[in-house]
This record gives structure tokens, C-alpha cells and sequence, in this order.
């Protein structure tokens, strides 16, 4: 069963698919956000190229573990995915995938213009391979 991956944010979403075996994540494209229905065409499209079943959406808890403001624009997020495509949409911790994509195109010398346009793409890919990596050391 494929998972489809969102790292959201206000102006990009970062997206990644699971392989069928939900063993590896692949960063698939980012979003440039434009309006809603702009934003739910894409996922329907990749839905249904992927033959998703699942959606993961990265949750930015607090270092702390507490949730914030932007805990509240996912929350509101999630639910209108759950509604408009009909799939699950699975929450997941997404604390510093966004930093940690952005140190890993520094270390790989991708060029800063570049970085800006995979950095969303790259943070969604980390936060469902964590995920994936969750589940099966808790399914196994």
C-alpha cells in the first residue's frame, strides 16, 4: 500500500510516495501553493498516479513536544484532505525535517537556488521514510 508524504507549508508542500511495500520513501515534487483547489487537483492527481491509500502529513511539534500555531494550520489541513479526497490522513512528527534537508543539500554542495526548489520535497521524503522506519520496526 502506497503512502503519499506532505511536508506543508503555507507557500510549498513537499511531496513523497512509500513503494508499495512501504519500505522506502522517494520524494515525488513540491506543491507551489496557488489556492485550494489548485492544491487538491495536484494531490488528486498523484493520488491517483500512485494509487495512494494513505496520507501523512508532517506535524511541526514543538522541540519540547507541545504544539504550536502551525500545529493549528496542519491540524485545519489534514482535516480538509480527509475530507475533499476521502483517505486517511496520518499526523506525524516532523520536528527539524526541514533543517535536516536543508544541512543535507549544504554537505552535497547543491547550489542555494536549487536547495529552495527541492528543500520541500527532500523535508516530506525524511518525514515518511521516519514513519515507514517507525512501522515496520513496530510491525516486525
Amino acid at each position: 500500500m502506497r503512502i503519499l508524504g506532505l511536508d506543508f507549508g503555507e507557500k510549498r508542500i513537499g511531496v513523497a510516495v512509500s513503494d508499495e511495500l512501504g519500505l522506502t520513501a522517494q520524494g515525488v515534487s513540491t506543491i507551489v501553493r496557488k489556492n485550494n483547489r489548485q492544491v487538491m487537483d495536484e494531490l488528486r492527481q498523484l493520488i491517483n498516479r500512485y494509487d495512494a491509500k494513505q496520507i501523512l502529513v508532517g506535524y511541526p511539534l514543538r522541540l519540547d513536544g507541545s504544539e504550536g500555531i502551525q500545529c493549528e494550520k496542519v491540524n485545519r489541513f489534514a482535516g480538509f484532505l480527509e475530507t475533499a479526497l476521502g483517505l486517511p490522513v496520518i499526523k506525524w512528527d516532523e520536528t527539524l525535517s526541514t533543517k535536516e534537508a536543508e544541512e543535507i543539500l549544504r554537505e552535497s554542495d547543491v547550489h542555494w537556488k536549487k536547495r529552495r526548489q527541492v528543500v520541500d520535497k527532500l523535508a516530506a521524503t525524511l518525514i515518511l521514510q521516519d514513519y515507514l522506519d517507525h512501522s515496520s520496526r513496530n510491525t516486525g
